[in-house]
């Protein structure tokens, strides 16, 4: 069984193992625009987390993607090339933030 999904992200698998594990209930990433306050403040905090601070980088020595990089095709993001390209997809998480909290007024 794999856990991991080979694109990007966990499995549906994956996700059971991870919650009886820990008790989280991880869902899967928002795909297609974030149209939603709860999709802006999902794939907000999503992006903002995970390429804000890219250590690591976004390619391995062998020129593939890392796991982190190819955790943004799972939330239906590019997956970047550069730690450029990791920085703009934080910014575009900081930017649904500021909506979702201005939806909220």
């Amino acid at each position: 069984m794999n856990l991991k999904d080979p694109k990007g992200g966990l499995t549906a698998a994956g996700r059971r193992a991870y919650a009886r594990a820990t008790g989280a209930k991880l869902r899967p990433g928002v795909k297609g625009p974030a149209d939603t306050p709860t999709k802006m403040r999902r794939k907000g905090s999503f992006l903002a987390r995970m390429f804000s601070d890219p250590q690591g980088g976004a390619v391995k020595d062998s020129g593939k993607p890392t796991r982190r990089a190819l955790s943004a095709a799972a939330w239906g993001e590019p997956v970047p090339k550069t730690r450029g390209a990791m920085l703009r997809l934080a910014a575009k998480g900081r930017a649904l933030l500021r909506r979702y909290r201005a939806s909220k007024k």
